[in-house]
Order: C-alpha cells, then structure tokens, then sequence
C-alpha cells in the first residue's frame, strides 16, 4: 500500500543539481590544474558521461523524480499514449471504451490547437491528459536551454489547461529525454515526470506482432505502458487493439493512478 503523494513528485530543487553540476566542472577545473591532464582529463569525461546519460536514459532521475512503474501487486496497469491528439484519437477512444480501459494521452500543444475536440473527447470520456510539449522537437529537445524549455513546457501547459479547463499534473518528456532544465519548468508547473516501464517501439515502422511481443514481455503488475497514436506506419490503433485483448485475456486492467479502481489496488496519489 503507498501513501496519498508518493507518486505525483515535482521535483522539489531544481536549482541544486545545477549548481552542483557547475560545482563539479570547478572541481575537474582544479584537479587539471593540480594534477595536470592524467587526472582532470578522466574526471571531466566521467562528469560528462554523466550527465549524457541522465540526459538520454529514460528512466535516469539524475535531474528530476521519474516515476516508472506504479507500486502495487495487482494485476493492473497504465497504459499512457504519446503525440495526440491525431486523426486516430476518435478509433483509439471508441476501442478503450469497448474493452473498460483506461488511459492518459500525453498531448502536444500544437496537435491539441488543430483538434480541440479530440481533446475535449478524451477528457469527457474519463481519461488522463498530460504534458507532452508544445511542439514535440525530438531532435534537439535534449540541449534546449531554461529559455526554450520553459516555451515547450508551460505553453502547452496553458494550450491544455485552456481547452480543457484543468491543468495537466502529469509530464512525459519528448523522446523519454531530460537535460538539468526539465526541472525547473516541472517545478514552476506543478508536474510529475512519467517514464514507463513496458515499451514496443511503436513510434516508429513496425509490425504490431512484434510491437506485442516486446510490450507484454515487460508487464508486470503496476507497469507503465508506453503507446503512441497518429505514426506514419498506420500500425498504432491495431497494436492497441492487440494489447487490450492480450490485457484481458491475462487478467489485467488497465486504470489511471488516481482513480478509485487504482485506490483499490494500494494505489494512491495526493
């Protein structure tokens, strides 16, 4: 059983992990000039793999709290859907419904301008919404500064909050990747960063066999489920129509971390 806010976590210091960041490249700065290269040279590249890796792992929280899985023995699970809303939104809708399934869509600001209505659908219809950014910059959202971060992050925290009339408390980052700014927005913004624990890689071309064979060998009570709608492959709304059956037919329920289904498996959130 978990305690009422132990999932939803913005990170609470930000600012520290950027100062030590800083403070760490003062140090390699001064075992250089101390011990000369041989020492200052390894250390600096290992401070920088470093902060490559937390930039880049999906589930590093290096910069800020991750939440990965759900803390629970049951037999449920959270499936969360990235890059709506899209022309499938509606498809996807219509087969959640039909199978009691439950899920959040990480929205991108953009895609949630042109299709307001799907948004609205999702929201109406009982599911999560959650921040996914504002324009999706997948190649270079990994070295965006404080500046542009913030533009990604709180301008599609206002585009939802104004379609919808709540406020997103959930956070995906683009591509799973998260620099030392991430922080900052997430704590200004009230938001939990969601990683996943189950994938299937079916962002990109694929076959939705394949795409199961990778998600289900992951799932386990309280996994994290990632998705995707709208991908050029057309494959997305029959991988998810896969998944449920496979849900299903293994006894598991798919739910939101703060609905009352979740509460009842020792699920909780403040």
């Amino acid at each position: 059983m978990t305690t009422p806010g132990t999932l939803h976590r913005p990170p609470r210091r930000p600012g520290l992990i950027l100062g030590l960041l800083a403070l760490s490249q003062v140090g390699v700065a001064w075992l250089w000039w101390r011990f000369g290269w041989t020492v200052g040279l390894p250390v600096m590249m290992a401070t920088h793999l470093l902060v490559v890796w937390a930039t880049l792992y999906p589930r590093a929280t290096l910069f800020c709290p991750a939440l990965s899985r759900l803390p629970t023995d049951e037999r449920v699970v959270w499936l969360t859907i990235d890059d709506g809303p899209s022309d499938e939104t509606p498809a996807i809708l219509d087969l959640l419904d039909r199978h009691g399934a439950k899920a959040t869509f990480f929205l991108v600001g953009e895609h949630a301008l042109a299709r307001p209505a799907s948004v609205q659908a999702i929201r109406d219809r009982g599911h999560g919404i959650g921040n996914h950014s504002a324009s999706h910059p997948d190649t270079r959202f990994w070295r965006l500064g404080p500046g542009a971060m913030e533009d990604e992050i709180g301008r599609n925290q206002s585009i939802l909050t104004a379609i919808t009339g709540d406020t997103p408390r959930w956070y995906r980052s683009v591509v799973g990747m998260t620099n030392p700014f991430v922080g900052l927005s997430l704590k200004r913004h009230g938001l939990a960063r969601v990683a996943w624990s189950a994938r299937g890689f079916d962002g990109v071309d694929c076959q939705p066999d394949e795409v199961l064979a990778r998600i289900t060998r992951d799932i386990a009570p309280g996994a994290i489920v990632l998705l995707h709608e709208g991908a050029a492959h057309g494959h997305n709304i029959a991988i998810l129509a896969e998944l449920l059956a496979w849900l299903e037919v293994e006894g598991y329920r798919a739910v939101l971390p703060e609905s009352d289904t979740a509460a009842a498996a020792g699920v909780a959130v403040a």
